[in-house]
């Protein structure tokens, strides 16, 4: 028997990434904040919480940064009027959700720093894993922080090492020798668009191109929207950076060792992205591929938990030969301003925003794929709302294999306390949620999800992590 903990008393029990990036240096003087909010459009499954633009004139006075930022999603934070007020060729753009830091404006993004070389806006996605000794550091030579965010101290780092360097990159460059963890960063400097990431490539990065303007993002699905073309991913440890002048690229600090995170291409990313080369929508249709091989079951129709289920689900379906449907209507508007209801009517929440198409599923054996099980407490709720539809039988199948392990790279994958699969078998896990059988994508096919590359991170798989994780769960730790 399971026991239910305090977790399960938790609204949300999906998986979330911490934040998508994306910035704009339109060399013809163009305005750049309208192009940057359709791309933080695009990128908006990164992070709901937040979001914010600032730019900068590369032909007006230095130092002058427009910015704006707000809790919320990008159509409540921006409107025709707030975009037509910032002015400026160079810019940066992000959205957040949070793992290390608590939610609130002050921990918005960018970050527009004013000090004695002029001015920076940072844009940063992933985790630090060395942010408190780093943030303990600056602060015993004076720093004062402004946020609980460890992309302050990334913030801070760059500008301290641009009073010893010659440019903006080196600073930037200085400053990834301090520190540890996930980052990609897109940084803004006066004249100049920089873009980072960490030597591992934890999170993805991308250079696009559109007449004489380029983007930097955390996906290609953005480039796609704003009509720009993809140029290539910015590598594993390189510094990019982009002026009037053309791309230049510091890759001095690449180590030729990636540990990509596996789970962009089966939840994180938006299924018409590219990641180092690979296609997000042929993984997800490979992970439903393996299931059917590694856990048939007989069934009439094959449904995936929207979104990232989607996909997988046809995979199943199409190696499977069993009918794939759609059983979910999924309500796209629930934003920051939907309430939640009180923990008497937790499951409310939950059917708020996913509804059965009881036509579909009554009187069926239904196969249901999803992404993950976190803490079980959504699968359960799922998997009952399909047989209170009428559905005969309803087998699970899941496009990752069991998490068992936290993640420290930018993921919100908890504690292994509140992970289901650390100390209960598939069996329990399967009566826990109601379903009449339980299958995992098997760990060692994970690669074949990447056409058989063998870099990348399963650390929350296997807690094989790249690099020595904290000895304790850091996230959160600024306001302990």
């Amino acid at each position: 028997m399971i026991e239910t903990s305090n977790s399960d008393n938790i609204e949300e029990s999906e998986v979330h990434e911490e934040c998508g990036v994306f910035g704009a240096y339109d060399f013809d003087g163009n305005d750049v904040a309208t192009t940057i909010y359709y791309g933080l459009f695009a990128l908006q499954h990164r992070g709901q919480e937040s979001c914010g633009i600032a730019v900068s004139d590369t032909e007006g006075p230095k130092g002058i940064v427009n910015s704006r930022k707000d809790m919320g999603l990008a159509s409540e934070v921006f409107d025709a009027e707030s975009l037509e007020k910032l002015k400026g060729n160079i810019g940066v753009g992000h959205v957040r959700y949070s793992t290390a830091g608590s939610s609130c404006r002050e921990n918005a993004q960018p970050l527009v720093l004013n000090y004695v070389k002029g001015t920076l806006a940072l844009a940063h996605n992933g985790n630090l894993i060395n942010a408190p000794e780093l943030r303990d550091e600056l602060s015993y030579t004076g720093a004062i922080f402004q946020t609980t965010i460890d992309s302050e101290v990334i913030a801070y780092y760059i500008a301290r090492e641009r009073l010893k360097t010659s440019s903006v990159e080196a600073a930037v460059a200085n400053a990834m020798k301090k520190i540890k963890g996930a980052y990609s960063l897109v940084v803004m400097s006066p004249r100049k668009l920089i873009a980072a990431r960490d030597v591992f490539g934890f999170k993805p990065l991308s250079i696009g191109k559109r007449d004489n303007a380029y983007f930097v993002s955390s996906e290609t699905c953005a480039f796609s929207a704003i009509g720009a073309e993809f140029v290539r991913d910015v590598l594993p440890g390189e510094i990019v950076t982009i002026t009037p002048d053309g791309i230049s690229s510091d890759t001095s600090g690449c180590i030729n060792k990636c540990a990509r995170c596996i789970f962009e291409y089966i939840y994180f990313a938006r299924p018409d992205s590219y990641i180092d080369g690979v296609g997000v929508y042929s993984s997800r249709i490979m992970a439903g591929r393996i299931l059917a091989k590694t856990h048939p079951v007989e069934a009439d129709i094959v449904v995936g938990v929207p979104e990232s289920g989607n996909v997988a689900a046809l995979g199943y379906s199409m190696e499977s030969g069993i009918p794939y449907g759609i059983a979910f209507m999924k309500n796209s508007y629930v934003g920051r301003t939907f309430i939640k209801p009180k923990q008497s009517q937790r499951e409310t929440s939950v059917k708020i925003k996913l509804n059965v198409l009881k036509d579909a599923v009554n009187g069926k054996r239904v196969i249901m794929i999803d992404d993950s099980i976190v803490r079980g407490t959504t699968s359960a709720r799922i998997v009952k709302m399909l047989k209170d539809a009428g559905a005969t039988e309803v087998h699970v199948r899941i496009s990752s294999p069991p998490f068992l392990h936290p993640c420290y790279f930018g993921t919100d994958i908890p504690s292994d306390d509140q992970l289901i699969a650390h100390d209960h078998t598939v069996d329990q896990i399967c009566k826990y949620i109601g379903a009449d059988s339980l299958g995992y994508l098997d760990v060692t096919r994970l690669s074949e999800l990447i056409d058989g590359k063998t870099d990348y991170c399963d650390a929350c798989f296997t807690g094989n992590y790249p690099i020595e994780p904290p000895t304790e769960d850091i996230r959160g730790e600024y306001e302990k």
